[in-house]
């Protein structure tokens, strides 16, 4: 079982109607090396623009990027290739990530690696911690930035020390 760490940035608040405009995903292994950064050409002619501005991109800039079914499927590849098992998502906001992932994987590619479920940091540390109201982000290493493999690799920090210091019990490849 390979557990990747993703974080999403997008355009507006659902696929679809909205674009996923950059992602990215770490392989949560001990020195966090392998990663991956895609970037999309929006999929609507819809956009909010303060959603736009967290990604740091214009909209000018978007419609440059790679389209999104080159960029998703270069993405199974990697995780076709860097995998052992099966893919496990994980992310900071599992709501907000993984439908953009599934719904760009399902309608592009054809079907999703992951599968159907997800995971969500916030909540894994909450039941570690046998706490409603207690946070996981000051575990992260890596600064917040927005830039998504940034902050795929600070939870993946987090990750790695609730492994480490807090006993999560899980196997990493």
């Amino acid at each position: 079982m390979s557990y990747y760490m993703i974080d999403v940035e997008a355009d507006g608040p659902i696929p679809g109607d909205y674009s996923m405009v950059c992602f990215g995903a770490v392989l949560v292994t001990p020195g966090l090396e392998q990663t991956f950064y895609g970037r999309l050409r929006p999929i609507s002619d819809k956009w909010i623009p303060e959603a736009l501005a967290v990604s740091g991109f214009s909209r000018e800039e978007t419609l440059e990027f790679p389209t999104a079914e080159s960029e998703m499927k270069r993405f199974a590849q990697w995780i076709g290739e860097t995998t052992e098992g099966q893919p496990m998502f994980i992310s900071d906001n599992n709501g907000f990530d993984w439908q953009f992932i599934n719904w760009y994987f399902h309608h592009l590619v054809g079907k999703n690696p992951f599968g159907h479920s997800s995971t969500n940091l916030g909540s894994l540390y909450k039941g570690m911690q046998k706490d409603c109201f207690v946070n996981f982000k000051h575990l992260r290493k890596t600064k917040h930035t927005h830039h998504p493999v940034d902050d795929a690799k600070g939870n993946a920090e987090a990750l790695l020390h609730m492994k480490a210091e807090l006993g999560l019990k899980i196997r990493l490849q």
